[in-house]
């Protein structure tokens, strides 16, 4: 589905829980939200269980106390509108560079998606006007420091709460910097003085995190079925036998994932000429058995698809709740919990970014083969076109190498680390916005990697059978190889390298390299 059909979606904010493409949608592509029915009438009678507690004796959190460690202090009646003014403005503090647009729309439709429980005790206005922002493409500015990822993403859903108010910077719809009460006003819609609960409702979830977790799960699909692309491209670049991708020696170990990519690994090389070349061919396969980084590609890759289906189940589970702190129960109490503790979300997190690591650690070490003269079988070394006067594809693993270590650095995980806040109060934080952060920059390094991995691969394959025009390749190399020359001229003397791995790396994020391999197989990767 195009962007231009996405943004006329409309997602329906209910009771029940979205899904994760509803998130996408909204999040990445601009779709828009509409809240149900059952959704508001569930607010409205929450609402009233708040109300009844404004007058009442017993202190009340976030209805008549203050926040965290000021929470003994009761608050009379006159000073709590002021209360929820002072606690958006105090907690909008995050600094640094600028969030992306999307996990600020994956936070904001998340904060949504809980409101509209109705357990959180804000009136319907609150999440009319919510929605009517996101609507708007108006997206509230927020720095990368300042959640810790427990009591809720505060700083940055302060920020979006900040902006409901009419207060702080937005972008409006292209783009600009503008404030916040300009850009309510050029959509027509009002800013909003909230009462008691609502501030403390606004700010006080997993949201952010638990965006950025199903943004990185949906870009770990399409770049697990690009890796298997990659491996096999490289088996049968690197002249490297498919017998191990056997599905009888999968089903030996029948994890899913592993015989998902050894599948996925067999359809792109099949009819391969080289391949069969190796079988009987009079340059017959010799070697016992491939490098780890070729034979144990499925392994590998099958185990960062098992990393990804337990994320995905924790991300369901998280998008089925609603976080809040206190919260409203289906029976009418106004009960305190710690469900805004974002351990679960940023465990996942970081699981995650092991399995980016490693999956750009076995891609870096298969270029790498192609570019030394004694294990290519045949290739020029760094398969340059005049090796000395020429340097070939060799500082391009470098660039390989610099990313897959920081990767490693980036797979420490951040939920290990906590820091006391709030006077001991909150003694115990995940830092799961930190980990999301941190995993959206290894993505970006894991498409870098396996984009270098490709064209180094349609680069070897060129040099070996004369160009993709002779392709002696599967159908389905052999349609990836001619995508990749659309942006990239075949083998020769050196040229300016940085442009032609960035044209691979958008054909990666496109998913074009899989919608070819797709086209030449008669079907999709897994």
């Amino acid at each position: 589905m195009s962007q231009s059909q996405l943004q006329t979606v409309s997602v329906s904010v209910s009771v029940g829980p979205l899904s994760p493409a509803d998130v996408v949608a909204v999040a990445r592509h601009g779709a828009t939200v509409e809240l149900s029915e059952e959704s508001l009438a569930a607010m409205a009678t929450s609402r009233k269980v708040i109300e009844a507690l404004v007058d009442d004796d017993v202190p009340h959190y976030g209805v008549s106390t203050g926040f965290g460690a000021l929470a003994t202090k009761q608050i009379p009646v006159e000073l709590r509108t002021q209360l929820q003014r002072s606690l958006i403005r105090s907690h909008a503090a995050s600094s640094g560079a600028e969030v992306d647009r999307e996990v600020i729309r994956g936070l904001m439709l998340n904060r949504l998606s809980t409101m509209a429980t109705g357990r959180t005790g804000v009136r319907p206005l609150v999440a009319q006007a919510y929605a009517g922002i996101l609507n708007a493409g108006i997206t509230p500015v927020v720095g990368e420091y300042g959640s810790l990822g427990c009591s809720g993403d505060l700083a940055p859903l302060a920020h979006c709460a900040l902006a409901l108010m009419g207060e702080g910077q937005v972008r409006n719809n292209q783009g600009e910097l503008v404030p916040a009460a300009d850009a309510l006003a050029a959509a027509g819609l009002e800013p909003v003085e909230l009462r008691e609960k609502e501030g403390l409702a606004l700010i006080n979830g997993t949201d952010g995190m638990l965006g950025m977790l199903i943004m990185a799960s949906a870009d770990l699909h399409r770049l697990l079925k690009t890796a298997d692309l990659a491996a096999a491209m490289s088996i049968e670049g690197l002249l490297g036998t498919d017998a191990v991708l056997a599905e009888d020696l999968h089903a030996l170990r029948p994890h899913p994932g592993q015989i998902t990519a050894a599948a996925n690994m067999r359809t792109v090389l099949a009819g391969s000429a080289l391949i069969e070349e190796q079988k009987h061919g009079q340059h017959r396969f010799t070697r016992v058995q491939d490098a780890y980084s070729l034979r144990c590609a499925p392994q590998v890759h099958g185990a960062a698809r098992a990393t990804l289906a337990h994320v995905e189940s924790v991300a369901g589970y998280e998008l089925s709740s609603a976080v809040d702190n206190p919260v409203v129960t289906v029976d009418g109490r106004v009960e305190s919990n710690g469900n805004f503790h974002g351990a679960p979300v940023g465990y996942a997190l970081d699981f995650l970014a092991i399995a980016v690591a490693d999956l750009a650690s076995m891609s870096e070490r298969r270029t790498d083969r192609f570019l030394d003269s004694a294990r290519s079988h045949g290739l020029n070394a760094f398969l340059a076109a005049d090796p000395g006067v020429d340097s070939g594809h060799m500082i391009a693993q470098y660039t390989q190498a610099g990313i897959v270590s920081e990767l490693k650095r980036l797979a420490n995980p951040a939920s290990v680390d906590s820091i006391p806040s709030s006077a001991m109060q909150e003694d115990h934080v995940s830092m799961g916005w930190s980990a999301g952060l941190k995993l959206r920059r290894a993505l970006d390094g894991l498409t870098r990697v396996l984009a270098i991995e490709l064209l180094t691969s349609a680069r070897a394959l060129d040099m070996r059978d004369g160009g993709v025009d002779s392709s002696r390749s599967a159908p389905a190399v052999t349609a990836v190889r001619r995508e990749i020359r659309t942006v990239v001229e075949g083998p020769g003397t050196d040229r300016y390298l940085s442009p032609e791995i960035e044209a691979v790396r958008m054909l990666v994020d496109s998913g074009v390299l899989l919608d070819a391999v797709e086209q030449a197989a008669g079907s999709g990767l897994n």
